[in-house]
């Protein structure tokens, strides 16, 4: 008589949760190169002024923000000359927002590569960091040609020591928009929509962070707010560090490290997670 066993079989995955797979993606830190070099390519392939429009976006900012801003609603710049101020806080700002819409449309972006062969997926959204950092070293000097021009013209600029954190700041925001990015760009495999309001609430953010306003300038009933926005510390130390004015605080810089650290270590976690089987919901 047949003897007929029953089997009780489980898979289960042999990753763990906080398994983030950088060793991988050091490993395939080549292929990091490669798509930073596919990005720049493919932005600018069929454009007629290219890279061009690196300078062009800035400017034209600068000149909409004086004007509608500055001119028209009279916002205060702490006696820094309106272009100068608003380039400053476009500088740094351009970058985080960059940096932010690229990495929250990674898994969108990129799932028929995805589903097809493997390589460690946090490779995708450093790729886009560090392709905007081309365009930040380009706005940058064009930042510091402003501050050039209106050093000669006798405005009121005092670089100082502050400067010593520009290297963090960098590492800060580009922290910040990768760790909120990836959690934006795993939250898309189901919810479609919410890739529709990130431009829209970049917007609204820029307007909660001191680009077109110096902190002093906020009215005290929402003061707290603006400051309860990490990119707040992080421009403040931005314009302070360059020209010498704005509001510096040891502890608004520790409340931007501490969130953009956070926020990296979730989004990592979660974007590692998600992209286990993201291929059955997108």
């Amino acid at each position: 008589m047949a003897d007929y066993t029953h089997h009780n079989w489980e898979i289960i995955s042999d990753h763990s949760l906080l398994d983030l797979k950088l060793k991988d993606t050091w490993e395939y830190r080549d292929l990091l190169w490669l798509l930073v070099r596919r990005d720049f390519v493919s932005l600018y392939k069929q454009t007629i002024l290219g890279p061009l429009w690196f300078i062009i976006q800035p400017i034209l900012t600068t000149i909409i923000f004086t004007l509608i801003f500055g001119n028209i609603a009279g916002i205060s710049t702490d006696r820094l000359p309106r272009p100068l101020f608003y380039m400053a806080g476009i500088t740094a700002w351009n970058y985080f927002a960059d940096c932010f819409s690229k990495t929250s449309s990674v898994f969108r972006d990129n799932a028929g590569v995805f589903g097809k062969v493997y390589f460690p997926r946090l490779t995708v959204p450093l790729s886009a960091i560090v392709s905007s950092l081309v365009r930040f070293a380009v706005q940058l000097l064009l930042f510091g040609g402003f501050m050039a021009y209106y050093a000669l013209q006798g405005a009121s600029i005092h670089p100082n020591s502050y400067l010593l954190l520009f290297p963090l700041l960098i590492v800060l925001m580009a922290a910040l928009a990768l760790g909120g990015g990836m959690v934006i760009s795993a939250l898309t495999t189901k919810y479609r929509d919410l890739s529709l309001l990130v431009s829209f609430g970049m917007q609204l953010l820029m307007y909660a962070t001191t680009v077109i306003y110096p902190l002093s300038a906020a009215p005290e009933k929402y003061k707290s707010l603006i400051m309860a926005n990490p990119m707040t510390g992080i421009i403040e130390t931005f314009r302070y560090g360059f020209l010498g004015n704005g509001h510096f605080s040891w502890g608004m810089l520790a409340y931007s490290t501490a969130v953009a650290l956070s926020l990296l270590i979730v989004g990592t976690i979660v974007f590692t997670k998600v992209e286990r089987n993201f291929v059955d919901t997108v």
